[in-house]
């Protein structure tokens, strides 16, 4: 897949381990296709990912915040982040400086770096197609989003009746 191939804007929805396996990945979304990809990470790119997410600044710089940093003191800044291809089972990124230079990334290192800069991340829509996989939001679980809107907003008042608590027969007051 080369430079030319169709890129698509993604979210960066966050890093999830799954519990049975211990695998962590990092999720992203494709919001016009509704499809969701997960690329399996290392615990140390996942902390990268998450603080940054998180705005944890450390005391002292990390790899990826020292790479920003060495960027910013050589007058360069990130442009933005690419996915573009799997290959057996890898995800390859290229990080595009500011300057319009190409440099080849690994994914999580790529997505660590565009937090930091507050850049876009892209994905091939090739990728996004292969490796996506669909939202499952079921109508019990918008159900139950739409629930904990309400209850954030409802007030005992909202539930007044006029009917006493004491009163069985209802007469009212």
């Amino acid at each position: 897949m080369g430079d030319d191939a169709e890129l698509v804007p993604v979210e960066i929805v966050g890093v999830r381990q799954h519990l049975a396996n211990d695998e962590i990945v990092v999720l992203l979304l494709d919001p016009d296709s509704e499809l969701l990809v997960p690329i399996l990470i290392g615990p140390t790119e996942a902390s990268a990912i998450a603080s940054a997410q998180a705005g944890i600044v450390p005391p002292r710089p990390m790899t990826h915040d020292l790479l920003r940093d060495a960027l910013i003191a050589a007058g360069s800044s990130l442009s933005r982040a690419e996915i573009t291809r799997l290959e057996d089972g890898v995800f390859h990124a290229t990080l595009v400086l500011d300057s319009g230079t190409r440099v080849d990334s690994r994914a999580s290192d790529a997505i660590a770096l565009a937090l930091r800069f507050g850049c876009p991340v892209l994905c091939s829509a090739e990728v996004v197609a292969v490796a996506g996989v669909e939202v499952r939001t079921t109508t019990s679980e918008q159900d139950l989003e739409r629930f904990r809107r309400f209850l954030d907003v409802v007030t005992p008042e909202d539930f007044s009746t006029g009917v006493e608590p004491d009163d069985p027969g209802g007469e009212g007051r």
